[in-house]
C-alpha cells in the first residue's frame, strides 16, 4: 500500500476535524456577507454576517437577553433531566422483560410519532402555560431517543456473558447491573446526546409558539413582530442557540470517548 493510500486511510485528528469545521463555518459566513452586501438577497431579510456577529457580541452584555437565555436553559435542563430519569429505568424494564415489552409495544409505537408541538393545546389546557408546559413537552420529546437506545443497547448484550454470570448463581438484578447495564451504557449515552439536541430545539420552538414571559423563543418572537422585523436580533439569537448546541454536543462526545474508550476502540474509532 502506498504512502498516499495510508495517509488517506488514517483517521483525521481532532484538531484537523475542528479546522475543517471552522473553515466550513467561515465559508458559510462569507457567503452570507457576499449575498447581503451585493443585495442578491435583500439585506432587510438577510443582514451581513458581520452585523449578525456584532449583534451577537453585544447581546452577551445585555441583561434582558441573559434572563431570556437562563429561562431557556432552565427549561432545557429540567426537561432533559426528567426525561433521562424516566427513560433509562423504563428502557431497562422494557429491554429486560419481554412480556412487558410485548404488552406495551403498541402504546409506545402509537405515542412515539406524535410531534410534541401538536400537544401544545392539550397540555396547555391541562397544566397551563409557562415553565410547566415547556418542561412537560421537552420531557415527552426527549424521552424517545434515550428509551430506544437503552432498549437497543440491552438487546445487543453478549448472551454468553449473561449466562456465565447466571451459572455462578447471580439472579436477574445482578446480571442487569453487572453485565447488561455496563454493556449498554455507550448506547444510553448516545441516546442522551441525541435527546439533548432534541430538547434544545423543542424548548425554543415551544417558546416561539406558546411561550410566556421570558425565553430565547419569546425574545425571537417579539423581534419578528416588530415593525420592521429585527432580523439582526433574530439571526444573532439563532447563532447563540446553534453555538450552544455545538458546544453541548462536543462536550458529550468528548465525555463518551473518555468514558467508553473501549467501546470506540472496538468500533475502530478510538480517536
Amino acid at each position: 500500500m502506498s504512502t498516499q493510500t495510508l495517509a488517506r486511510a488514517r483517521p483525521a485528528t481532532a484538531a484537523t476535524r475542528w479546522r475543517r469545521r471552522a473553515a466550513g463555518a467561515l465559508a458559510f459566513a462569507a457567503l452570507i456577507e457576499l449575498l447581503s452586501r451585493t443585495e442578491l438577497v435583500d439585506p432587510q431579510y438577510l443582514p451581513p454576517a458581520t452585523e449578525i456577529l456584532g449583534r451577537a457580541v453585544t447581546l452577551m452584555s445585555d441583561p434582558a437577553f441573559h434572563a431570556h437565555a437562563l429561562t431557556t436553559l432552565l427549561s432545557w435542563g429540567a426537561g432533559l433531566g426528567l426525561a433521562t430519569v424516566i427513560a433509562i429505568p423504563l428502557g431497562l424494564v422494557l429491554g429486560s422483560v419481554p412480556i412487558i415489552d410485548a404488552a406495551t409495544r403498541t402504546v409506545v409505537e402509537f405515542l412515539r410519532p406524535i410531534p410534541s408541538v401538536a400537544l401544545i393545546p392539550l397540555v396547555s389546557l391541562m397544566i397551563g402555560t409557562g415553565l410547566q408546559l415547556r418542561v412537560t413537552l421537552v420531557v415527552y420529546a426527549s424521552l424517545w431517543p434515550i428509551l430506544y437506545n437503552t432498549m437497543y443497547g440491552l438487546r445487543g448484550v453478549d448472551p454468553l456473558a449473561k449466562e456465565s454470570l447466571r451459572s455462578y448463581g447471580f439472579g436477574p438484578p445482578a446480571v442487569l447491573m453487572r453485565v447488561s447495564l455496563p454493556s449498554s451504557a455507550p448506547f444510553i449515552a448516545t441516546g442522551f446526546r441525541l435527546a439533548a439536541g432534541v430538547a434544545l430545539i423543542l424548548t425554543v420552538i415551544i417558546e416561539l409558539l406558546a411561550g410566556r414571559g421570558e425565553g430565547i423563543g419569546v425574545f425571537t418572537f417579539f423581534a419578528s413582530i416588530a415593525v420592521p422585523a429585527r432580523m439582526t436580533d433574530i439571526l444573532a439569537t439563532a447563532l447563540w442557540v446553534g453555538l450552544f448546541g455545538v458546544l453541548v454536543n462536543a462536550v458529550l462526545v468528548a465525555a463518551e470517548r473518555r468514558a467508553f474508550r473501549w467501546h470506540h476502540a472496538r468500533l475502530g474509532d478510538a480517536g
